[in-house]
């Protein structure tokens, strides 16, 4: 009895092995079924919208970026300064007859406003045929001259300009110019005593002093001094200091701050003086207290030559 209860159960037990074996291999093939499905609807997915993909690039390409519809006609230029229209058009690399859709604006708009002498750009199209260019200029109010190295040897004096905000510009070349030097402003006044090596066109200058010296020339510009004396230069070799020259051969001492109200008081100062018939021969408004002054007779002067008005940059249109 003991010997057939243990062959019995090695039958058993050899069955249950086979049932095991079984039941896996079906269940590896069903995975690899199921593998092969979705590897096969994941690559006919990808295919459909790769055909998608090409066929909506194709109908763009052939109803939008190869459009003859939308090629360029004008190029509409529209400036507040005094650069030629013709010459921004060079400098934003657009020629007529190029598509108006497949156009980059973030490119020509980088482009433009790498000119030091441009501060700000948008383009916009303006269906089906046009390209609009709007450019905000900087206006210089002062100008630097500095030493350079000739291209054949020896030295030359190179100047660059600051506007308001002490950007440092590349003076126009006048022939690129809408208008005439004649009718444009003036001689700028100049800063002396800066590092060429701080000049770098298109950058705000790295100097607080300098900075400063460009502020009072601007500040000077909309005060009332500007319609009485003319500014000739501003020298920014003294630390904190800006010591300026007019015209008539006067000079006046700044302090870098609260430039309002030292103009104000030189106003004064200089309106006083005039009542008693002198002139302002050195003035340092950057004491506080008891201003030093030194006087001459306003008959040892020659009398400061009338004054234009005030040019204001005329805000105009190019078109």
């Amino acid at each position: 009895m003991w010997f057939k209860s243990k062959t019995r159960n090695r039958r058993l037990n050899g069955g249950t092995v086979l049932d095991v074996k079984l039941r896996s291999d079906q269940a590896r093939a069903t995975r690899s079924r199921a593998l092969a499905l979705g590897l096969g609807v994941t690559f006919a997915t990808v295919f459909c919208f790769y055909l998608l993909w090409r066929a909506g690039e194709w109908g763009l390409n052939a109803m939008i970026y190869d459009n003859r519809a939308f090629a360029i006609a004008q190029v509409e230029v529209h400036t507040d300064g005094v650069i030629a229209q013709d010459q921004i058009r060079r400098w934003a690399r657009v020629k007529a007859g190029e598509n108006l859709m497949a156009l980059d604006l973030g490119r020509i708009k980088r482009d433009l406003e790498l000119v030091s002498l441009i501060q700000s750009v948008t383009v916009e199209r303006v269906l089906p045929k046009t390209l609009v260019i709007r450019v905000t200029e900087r206006e210089a109010v002062a100008q630097v001259n500095v030493p350079r190295m000739k291209v054949g040897g020896g030295l030359e004096v190179a100047t660059m300009h600051f506007d308001k905000d002490a950007y440092v510009m590349l003076p126009l070349d006048p022939r690129l110019r809408s208008t005439p030097i004649g009718q444009a402003r003036g001689n700028l006044p100049s800063i002396s005593g800066v590092n060429p090596m701080l000049l770098q066109p298109g950058r705000p200058i790295d100097s607080a002093q300098v900075r400063a010296a460009v502020e009072l020339l601007a500040k000077y510009q909309d005060s009332a001094m500007c319609t009485l004396i003319d500014l000739k230069s501003v020298d920014v070799t003294v630390p904190a200091l800006l010591v300026a020259t007019t015209e008539q051969g006067s000079v006046i001492t700044f302090g870098e701050q609260n430039l309002d109200q030292q103009l104000l008081r030189w106003h004064e100062i200089y309106e006083q003086g005039m009542r008693h018939g002198k002139v302002i021969a050195s003035l340092d408004l950057a004491v506080s207290n008891n201003v030093p002054a030194r006087w001459l007779e306003a008959s040892l002067v020659p009398p400061p030559a009338p004054k234009a008005p005030k040019n204001t940059r005329n805000r105009r249109n190019n078109v």
